[in-house]
């Protein structure tokens, strides 16, 4: 099944257990990469505040509960062990999620 950056799909983390991600990489290595980049994500179940470093997901990116977005840690995952896929994040948390990274990573900053 092809995959395309800004889908949700699951992956059995090792110590963590299955967890949706987001796909982060170009959309060339999602399609047809044996590694990528994604996001974690973790559910919003156990009624914590959000982090600074976390973005809000719900129902509108066809997830069953609120979930969150952790930022501020790029993981790269086999393609080949994405287990199905569960939606895709809307236009307007795909900016809030950008505008994230590039405020943790100082991606803007030459400084840097």
């Amino acid at each position: 099944m092809t995959k395309r950056k800004w889908e949700i799909w699951s992956f059995d983390f090792p110590g963590k257990g299955v967890h949706p991600v987001i796909l982060i990489s170009h959309p060339d290595r999602c399609e047809r990469g044996d590694v990528i980049n994604v996001l974690y994500c973790t559910s919003q179940k156990q009624s914590r505040p959000i982090k600074e470093s976390e973005i809000l997901l719900d129902s509108a990116d066809r997830l069953d509960w609120e979930t969150f977005v952790r930022c501020d840690l790029i993981y790269t995952v086999p393609s080949a062990e994405l287990i199905r896929k569960r939606g895709s994040v809307t236009p307007e948390r795909r900016r809030l999620i950008k505008k994230k990274l590039i405020a943790i990573f100082g991606l803007l900053d030459e400084n840097q």
